[in-house]
Order: C-alpha cells, then structure tokens, then sequence
C-alpha cells in the first residue's frame, strides 16, 4: 500500500461540487477520484484524458480502486455529499 500525504489545493466551489457528484456515482471519494485522474495523466503522459463510463471487470487494473472506495464509503459515509443537501444560494 502506498503512503498517503495531506495535500491542500484551491479548486473552483462549482467544480469540486460537480466532480465530488461525478466521483461519488462512480463510488469514489474527491480524494480517490482526484487520485485515480492523476496516476491516469501519469500513466498515459497527458494532461488531456479520455475517460468514459465503462464496467470494471475484476482483472481490470483498476477494479481494486474502486473497491477500495467502495468500502471507504461504507466506512465513512459523512465524507460524501448528497447534491440535495447543497445549498445553492
């Protein structure tokens, strides 16, 4: 496993929001998400990704991360965000 560091970064409020839904529909924490698009641009040497809805087979590469999420989120439910509970204004 590897070792885990704080990061702190400044993201656009509607930004995160929206990647924080788009993550979580996929069982991924921001922080996973945020993690799985960088170990991406790594691997394919891009800033641009081409990363569309698809099922992860369990022999795919990335079915442990998702899996990991996954138990995350039953774990620690109060880290996700229900865009319901958002208030807009």
């Amino acid at each position: 496993m590897n070792a885990k560091v704080r990061s702190n970064v400044y993201l656009d409020k509607t930004l995160k929001i929206q990647a924080m839904q788009l993550f979580k529909e996929y069982g991924l924490s921001l922080s996973d998400g945020i993690n799985f698009l960088l170990k991406k641009a790594l691997e394919k040497q891009v800033l641009t990704l081409d990363i569309k809805k698809e099922i992860i087979l369990p022999n795919d590469p990335d079915y442990q991360i998702l899996e990991n999420a996954k138990k995350h989120y039953k774990q620690h439910p109060e880290n996700y965000v229900n865009m319901n509970d958002i208030n807009w204004d």
